[in-house]
């Protein structure tokens, strides 16, 4: 079995340079703090698991070939970015009242976890990956199975290796948002950016 793993690794990596959903999300919830991040990011990438899995068992071949159930994620996916850019919008607007405390750490963590879960769950271009860029790395000759979950395995290690190390940097961010003018663009920021993302989602073919 002779797998492309140079050519992939460069894929992923450049894949993952890109900012996009996922990005957003963790890098909002590392604001707040570090724990929020890394629940954020285990989130996603879990999400691409779950991608990884249905791509090995050839569900998204059905998704992404109906026109339909292809429309349908995308649109869910869309319209849950444009949710989470119309919350920050609300938080900018609450930028003088300390942001409200989860009942929680757990509560705060499995939020985040939800939020970065959904983000990538519900990014068709995702489902995309596994089914177009990823087979051009695989030996035809093997099975196809194996390496997708093996590819996708290696995915998730530079995914966690790369959000963690993202986490570190954007929780420095936290001093900067105890400040309600800063918290207040921030949010505004963050929020349209968002929206703007959802849009781009929904009306791209």
């Amino acid at each position: 079995m002779s797998i492309d793993l140079a050519g992939f690794l460069g894929v992923v990596l450049l894949a993952y340079l890109v900012p996009g959903p996922d990005f957003l999300v963790i890098v909002r919830a590392a604001a707040r703090d570090a724990s929020l991040g890394r629940a954020a990011a285990l989130g996603a990438q879990t999400g691409l698991c779950v991608h990884m899995c249905a791509a090995a068992l050839g569900l998204s071949v059905i998704a992404t070939r109906s026109a339909l159930a292809f429309t349908v994620i995308k649109l869910a996916g869309a319209a849950y970015l444009v949710y989470l850019g119309v919350r920050a919008l609300r938080d900018a607007r609450k930028a003088d009242v300390p942001a409200p405390k989860p009942t929680t750490a757990a509560d705060g963590r499995r939020s985040s976890f939800t939020q970065g879960f959904l983000s990538n769950v519900l990014n068709p271009k995702a489902a995309m990956f596994f089914l177009s860029v990823l087979p051009q790395f695989v030996d035809r000759g093997g099975s196809l199975t194996q390496q997708i979950f093996l590819l996708g395995a290696v995915d998730f290690v530079i995914g966690v290796v790369y959000w963690l190390a993202l986490v570190r940097v954007a929780v420095r961010l936290r001093t900067a948002l105890d400040r309600p003018a800063w918290r207040r663009r921030w949010e505004r920021v963050t929020g349209g950016v968002f929206i703007a993302v959802g849009v781009g989602v929904a009306v791209v073919e």
